[in-house]
């Protein structure tokens, strides 16, 4: 493998000795290919995804949906009106991404990865630190101790209501992103306990349902279907997926027939809360193309078995009139950079089945922006806004992970439907992180952004009360359309007020960011004229 990357110069973090090596990732590489069926369609993605897309992605198969469901939607399916009572506070946090090997005074402009580290160094100048890296953080590093500290801090005072919460949730990226062979299993087992440590503190005993994010085990990413080969093979993560459930249990954020469940379903489990609401949780890293053992039987869209456990758990909730909440971490569409088609694909038939009645709300992290994305009908083959089911709310980063403000979320949420009345977002100026650097009482500031109803509901005249769903979000973009200049608001909040956001002035850019926020799954995103050119403002 290490031959191999050096002869083809395969897409790799670092040098190829570093991704390939024994304790790195050459131990999954010599995995995949021998169980993948390299002349066909795993051939392909690995091909597309991996040897610099030296071959085209394939498109996404047909999919028998024959059998999948055992009941056709409900006629006239609807979700419930408003019910008109005071809503709760709900926390979201995401893709925290702690950093305990962060080094004050280190290079944070370094030319390798990861930067302020000890040895950082940026090559034009190997004699001189060129940017000092400020205690609380820095635009290409991950979250040192100090602004994890500041973000506990911050959150209930600013986002809870007297300072507490309903319930939380969050949704993935708890590790540094280091390279794998920088990392370990003992690593992982320690960054995990300090963070949901750090949250149970801030949170006390009000639960926080959790889903595992790409980061969130070792190496990264990968995730293998139990069913590959012998169980010394399938059963190779089941220490984190045991380790973690095992956390989320002691913190009693999920009970034992939870977590029971969860350590032997990649971290998948469902939860009902105390207000009757289920939350579904699962493990994206089986659409996720940096996790290779997806290139091993392409053509099945579910190797994991975990979409059959989702729909099977929103029929349960359907039959017993229950509203659903779907956590996850790599989102299926927005840019559709980070998902493969034919996982996608079936979790968007999965969605608009069962929305808008059954599903409230669906959220996701991992891009560690502030973007969103619609579910609509019939394969979004007519975007209207009556065609307009569901919504994904992707959430932005703590981690600074590059180029980013650090920031977090709070929902007003109805008690009885579920669904958002509003979303607010609170951010800490990087830029700002310098001169703070040598103060000596508080911690980094946190300040408030933005209100989602305030900054986008008033040039469509949305009812009072009446939730922030599909219907919404598609007169959004529809105001974009009517007036372009719109995109560059979301722009700006897109990277929490970054002063190195990227703007959206062109009308490619434009174009891209209505199609994007109108694509609920890796196919239709495929279809946006620019690729994922414009996705992400880093």
């Amino acid at each position: 493998m290490i031959a191999l990357c050096n002869q083809f110069n395969f897409d790799s973090f670092g040098s190829c000795m570093d991704e390939f090596f024994q304790s790195s990732d050459g131990d999954v590489a010599t995995q995949v290919l021998q169980f993948a069926n390299v002349s066909g369609s795993d051939g392909q993605y690995i091909c597309a995804k991996v040897i610099n897309k030296s071959c085209p992605q394939p498109t996404a198969i047909k999919l028998d949906l024959t059998h999948y469901f055992s009941k056709p939607k409900p006629p006239n399916a609807r979700a419930p009106p408003p019910s008109g009572r005071k809503s709760v506070r709900v926390l979201h946090l995401s893709d925290f991404h702690l950093d305990p090997r962060y080094d004050n005074g280190a290079e944070a402009d370094c030319s390798q990865f990861l930067c302020c580290r000890d040895g950082s160094v940026k090559t034009s100048s190997p004699n001189k630190t060129v940017i000092p890296a400020p205690r609380w953080g820095a635009f290409f590093c991950d979250t040192p101790y100090d602004l994890a500290g500041s973000v506990m801090q911050a959150v209930p005072e600013l986002a809870g209501v007297d300072g507490s919460f309903e319930w939380g949730i969050f949704t993935g990226d708890l590790i540094s992103h280091d390279n794998d062979n920088a990392l370990g299993r003992a690593y992982t087992e320690y960054e995990e306990v300090a963070v949901f440590s750090m949250i149970k503190q801030i949170v006390g005993s009000v639960p926080v349902y959790a889903t595992l994010g790409n980061h969130d085990g070792w190496p990264q990413a990968f995730n293998t279907p139990i069913n590959l080969g012998p169980s010394f093979v399938g059963g190779q993560f089941s220490w984190n997926y045991e380790h973690v459930s095992s956390l989320w249990e002691k913190f009693d954020w999920i009970d034992s027939a939870s977590q029971n469940f969860a350590k032997v379903h990649y971290g998948a489990y469902s939860m009902v809360t105390k207000f009757g609401l289920k939350v579904i949780s699962f493990n994206t890293d089986f659409w996720y193309n940096d996790n290779w053992f997806n290139f091993v039987d392409t053509e099945n869209p579910d190797i994991s078995g975990q979409f059959r456990f989702i729909a099977d758990e929103l029929q349960d909730a359907e039959d017993n009139h229950q509203r659903v909440w779907i956590i996850g971490h790599v989102p299926p569409g927005w840019d559709g950079f980070s998902a493969l088609p034919n996982p996608s694909n079936l979790f968007f038939q999965i969605v608009t089945r069962y929305s808008p009645h059954v599903i409230a709300e669906i959220f996701f992290g991992h891009n560690h922006e502030d973007e969103f994305a619609i579910f609509y009908a019939n394969n979004a083959t007519n975007i209207t806004v009556e065609n307009a089911l569901m919504t994904q709310w992707i959430s932005p980063s703590i981690t600074p992970l590059s180029n980013l403000n650090s920031g977090f979320r709070a929902y007003d949420v109805d008690p009885v439907t579920f669904n958002i009345i509003d979303a607010y977002t609170w951010f800490s100026n990087v830029t700002a992180f310098e001169a703070i650097n040598n103060q000596t009482k508080g911690g980094a500031p946190f300040e408030f952004e933005y209100s989602a109803r305030e900054a986008y509901g008033g040039g469509i005249n949305w009812p009072t009360g009446a939730p922030l769903n599909a219907t919404f979000w598609h007169h959004v973009t529809e105001q974009w359309e009517a007036n372009p200049a719109l995109v560059e608001t979301f722009t700006a909040f897109q990277g929490k007020l970054s002063t190195q956001t990227r703007n959206c002035t062109s009308s490619a850019c434009t174009t891209s960011k209505i199609c994007y926020a109108r694509s609920g799954s890796q196919p239709i995103s495929a279809l946006c004229p620019f690729g994922s050119e414009f996705g992400s403002v880093q």
